[in-house]
C-alpha cells in the first residue's frame, strides 16, 4: 500500500467518524446544539435548516 493510498485512507476514516457523531439535521439534539451554538458562526444552510426544522416544524 503507497503511503498517498494509506494517508487518503486515513483522511475519509476520520472524515466518516466525525460525520457519524453529530446528530441528524432536523432531530431535537441537532436543534439544541444549533441553539446553543453563536449565530455568527453558523451556515446559511445550517440557518435555512434550523428554521425550516426547528422553527417551522411541518
Amino acid at each position: 500500500m503507497t503511503f498517498l493510498k494509506l494517508k487518503t485512507g486515513i483522511a475519509v476514516a476520520a472524515l466518516s467518524f466525525a460525520v457519524g457523531c453529530s446528530p441528524a439535521v432536523g432531530s431535537k439534539e441537532w436543534c439544541e446544539d444549533m441553539k446553543n451554538k453563536e449565530k455568527a458562526q453558523w451556515t446559511a444552510e445550517e440557518a435555512k435548516d434550523f428554521a425550516k426544522h426547528c422553527i417551522l416544524p411541518k
